[in-house]
């Protein structure tokens, strides 16, 4: 930690005892930076500083702090008002209480610190309150001042060291109000129990193997441009059918993450077609019927399909009475007879209101 280039110097406070202590920083960005430039032939844009009064560029070491009152003037403070502030946190973390570490809300979560004992003497009593903690497994709640302001700060145990999280005051966190849905949602004992199979199935995973590919490819376009080269392009999206429910997107997701894992799907929770299938406006179908014609007055769709079942009936009674006609008769006139009974069939299958005497006109109309 030495060749870390601490940020505040102080000491914590742990009753009478005193550690001192250097404040360094526990994470790292590793983000991409731009510079904005001039589109129009590369040139950087900078942005300086100027003093509104003089018009003039002004370097750092030129610069100081000012308070502006409501009515625009500005009170200057310096880093000496600072530093003799009237209140013990401004060069000391003062720890106010020991809780266990669930009562802290997450939310309240802000930038990591790591406190680095400050030369041999502070070795013993920061060791003495490393091992306090762990031991009684709490953390313990301190205030402390930096860049201008008292903040909360939550202490505890990583390996060996002393960490130290910064955490907004209680009335800096918003109230969730809004923010879930009004309507009322039930959610069934199915839906949970896939729900549960998909987290068993996704199970855990070492953050250690989790890294920022949106990085990697951005450092990869840098790389490729800088060689003149054309970036590669991105792949294509998988498509995807849109599932129909929630039912149908549980279970495919537990499929899917079974199978990158290598594990072989259950044969209940095999694709059905409701689930393969895409939301989507079927197309209209022309009929291939040709709608009856309108001897008089107005006739539905629904009238004529009833019509059209009527001739049935009485097409059935025909042929049962042609072939009893049949029997009495000679086999040629059976033979014209019951060519007749076809034809007379074909006719009156459009629907029409009074199918058994308009056999004639039926003729006619054809």
């Amino acid at each position: 930690m030495l060749h870390v280039r601490s940020i505040w110097n102080g000491a914590i406070s742990f009753g009478l005892v005193s550690i001192p202590i250097k404040l360094v920083n526990a994470t790292e960005s590793h983000s991409i930076s731009f510079r904005q430039i001039h589109l129009e032939d590369g040139g950087r844009i900078r942005y300086r500083k100027v003093c509104e009064l003089d018009e003039r560029e002004v370097s750092s070491t030129e610069i100081g702090k000012g308070y502006e009152d409501a009515d625009g003037t500005i009170i200057p403070i310096t880093d000496d008002d600072l530093a003799h502030l009237p209140i013990p946190t401004a060069k000391t973390i003062e720890i106010v209480a020991f809780v266990p570490a669930d009562r802290i809300d997450p939310l309240q979560m802000d930038a990591a610190y790591y406190l680095q004992a400050g030369g041999a003497p502070a070795a013993k009593p920061y060791a003495l309150l490393r091992e306090a903690l762990k031991r009684s497994n709490k953390v313990a709640i301190a205030k402390y001042a930096l860049r201008g302001r008292e903040r909360l700060g939550m202490l505890r145990v990583v390996g060996d060291a002393i960490a130290m999280h910064g955490l907004l005051w209680p009335d800096e966190v918003r109230a969730p109000e809004g923010v879930a849905p009004e309507t009322s949602i039930t959610v069934r004992d199915k839906e949970l129990d896939l729900a549960d199979a998909l987290m068993d199935t996704l199970g855990e995973v070492d953050l250690d193997d989790l890294h920022d590919e949106y990085r990697e490819a951005v450092e990869e376009v840098v790389a490729a441009k800088a060689a003149g080269e054309t970036p590669r392009e991105a792949p294509a999206a998988p498509s995807s059918g849109k599932v129909l429910d929630l039912m149908a997107a549980l279970e495919k997701s537990v499929r899917a993450a079974k199978e990158s894992r290598g594990e072989e799907p259950h044969p209940a929770e095999e694709p059905t077609e409701a689930e393969e299938a895409e939301v989507s406006r079927l197309p209209q179908r022309k009929s291939t019927r040709t709608a009856p014609k309108q001897t008089g007055g107005k006739k539905s769709t629904s009238t004529a399909k009833k019509t059209t079942a009527a001739p049935r009936k009485s097409t059935a009674k025909k042929t049962t009475a042609s072939k009893s006609t049949a029997k009495k008769t000679a086999a040629k006139k059976t033979t014209a007879h019951k060519t007749t009974a076809r034809k007379t069939t074909a006719k009156e299958t459009p629907a029409t209101k009074r199918p058994t005497k308009k056999t004639t006109s039926g003729k006619r109309t054809a």
